[in-house]
């Protein structure tokens, strides 16, 4: 079933995701409904918080886009991209690894027509839980570890134009306020309903 995103406005995007402790059937249809919203909008990530529920909860799948040349390093072991997407992550927490940034073009689903560059360390561990509740440890880099960061920023409430430069944030102000009344007024119908 595809849920409908909500755009910046809508006060669950700046909302930290609850922690789920409920690893069931409730939890896996939502999961599958999130990928296939994720799928049909062609976005590569998707966080809970996108489609109006404050979870910790966020999945991905960049099995069109990504290289096979990215390294990911699951549960100690080197794994092809393949055998992870789609990712669905429970109750993440991420780890900087140490090295360089990188400054990437980012975009959201949640900002339609919306994007702006973004710096992020270019490589990441991200500990979290499957849909049986099951720990895992991820490492990865390039535009996995980007996706991972991006997602994770969401279900902690922050969005990708706190982490553009404020300067160009300002030269995109019209476009933000409009799409904030949009998306402020859809929240405000969604809730009357």
């Amino acid at each position: 079933m595809l849920l409908d995103v909500v755009h910046y406005g809508h006060p669950v995007l700046r909302q930290r995701g609850a922690k789920i402790t409920a690893f069931d059937k409730s939890l896996a249809e939502f999961a599958q409904n999130m990928l296939e919203t994720m799928v049909a909008n062609e976005g590569i990530g998707l966080a809970s918080q996108q489609v109006a529920q404050a979870k910790l909860l966020f999945v991905a799948d960049l099995l069109s886009r990504t290289a096979e040349a990215e390294k990911i390093t699951f549960d100690g072991k080197p794994v092809p991209a393949a055998l992870l997407m789609p990712l669905v992550v429970v109750n993440p927490e991420v780890t900087f690894l140490p090295g360089k940034k990188e400054t990437v073009e980012e975009g959201c689903l949640s900002f339609p027509e919306i994007r702006g560059k973004v710096a992020r360390p270019f490589s990441v561990r991200l500990k979290y839980q499957d849909l049986q509740g099951k720990t895992h440890t991820l490492e990865t880099s390039g535009l996995l570890a980007r996706v991972i960061q991006h997602e994770f920023d969401h279900v902690e409430g922050v969005l990708f134009i706190d982490r553009m430069d404020p300067a160009y944030v300002e030269e995109i102000e019209p476009e933000l306020k409009k799409l904030k009344r949009e998306g402020h007024a859809a929240a405000k119908a969604a809730k009357g309903k």
